[in-house]
């Protein structure tokens, strides 16, 4: 198992851009298959739902290893249950509960040296949800981006 070059003593609760990052993209009311990007950047546009009406949702779970050197991720099926109710009562689609897993597990499983080796330590996901369909007025966005 390889671990990135940090002072991880001192890493603390922090943003760290890592190797990759998950997005799927929702349009015509339905998800796209996703994947991963290297990109850190999210490009929306000036008048996107989330900059003009906080159409956004965003969960946290974390990635930790076990004593044998594993990962283990603690019930992100949860954590997927809780962004589907936040986002249903916001009026926001959601992920199927085993695509959020999986797409949990992709991320990890590829960003696995930024998983700390100290006891007590984890990699923090934020999984998060945003509106990104151009327009004014108080209405639902018809297409969102969701990002690890």
């Amino acid at each position: 198992m390889a671990k990135k070059d940090l002072d991880w003593g001192n890493i603390g609760f922090a943003y760290h851009v890592t190797d990759k990052r998950y997005v799927a993209n929702y349009k015509d009311g339905k998800w796209d298959e996703g994947g991963l990007t290297s990109d850190p950047n999210v490009v929306i546009n000036e008048c996107a739902g989330i900059l003009q009406y906080c159409q956004e949702c965003f969960e946290g779970l974390k990635a930790y290893r076990t004593p044998d050197g594993s990962i283990q991720l603690f019930r992100p099926d949860k954590n997927a249950q809780r962004m589907i109710n936040t986002n249903h009562r916001m009026c926001l689609p959601s992920l199927p509960v085993e695509d959020f897993v999986q797409a949990v597990k992709a991320i990890v499983s590829f960003d696995q040296d930024w998983v700390p080796h100290a006891e007590g330590t984890s990699l923090y996901i934020r999984p998060f949800v945003i509106g990104t369909e151009p327009s004014l007025g108080a209405h639902t966005s018809s297409q969102y981006k969701f990002i690890i």
